[in-house]
């Protein structure tokens, strides 16, 4: 995850590649019920002053973020698998009946695959990335950009060319990565 952009302007039709790539990631019944808001210019600079206020910056650990030319906010529609399971060829499934019906959240896992693909195709375009919560202003930013409140935002994704002298890494970086041995189980039945 990158921490530190370049303002440089992504290249004219990168971000149409990138979310064809993300098109192609598993989406039960094929729904592909997510959208991606993309900021740019003014829509950025309105993001950060929503999310990170001007007051709050001087002590921002990250400050090459900021730079990164394209934000872009992922969301997940439940709507559109609602509706898709209500189709003729999933109806006898019972998931149309509504959000409530379904065990697992599939239009959140969908829309996070998809999303991890275009963070891996965007690490393959030389290109560097950040996911990241929006943990203040949502919903002063959904009222800014008229975000429909069922739509799921799973986060932001800072995009852009990294900068070449990388920024301090995350708090957690440090953290010991879990072992395969710690994460696979088998039955013991």
């Amino acid at each position: 995850m990158t921490r530190s952009f370049t303002d440089q302007p992504l290249p004219p039709r990168v971000l149409e590649q990138l979310v064809d790539l993300a098109s192609r990631a598993p989406s039960a019944g094929k729904t592909q019920g997510w959208h991606v808001v993309v900021l740019e210019g003014g829509d950025k600079e309105r993001f950060w002053d929503i999310t990170l206020p001007v007051e709050r910056r001087a002590s921002f650990v990250w400050p090459g973020l900021l730079l990164a030319p394209t934000v872009l906010l992922p969301f997940a529609n439940p709507g559109d698998y609602v509706a898709r399971y209500s189709e003729p060829d999933k109806a006898a499934t019972g998931l149309g009946r509504g959000v409530n019906a379904w065990p697992t959240p599939y239009w959140t896992i969908d829309a996070s695959m998809a999303l991890m693909t275009l963070l891996l195709a965007a690490q393959d375009a030389g290109l560097g990335s950040l996911l990241f919560g929006v943990f203040r202003g949502e919903a002063e930013l959904r009222a800014a950009l008229n975000v429909p409140p069922d739509l799921v935002l799973l986060g932001a994704v800072a995009l852009g060319f990294p900068a070449e002298t990388p920024s301090s890494p995350g708090r957690s970086a440090t953290r010991e990565r879990r072992t395969p041995t710690q994460i696979l189980r088998r039955p013991t039945w």
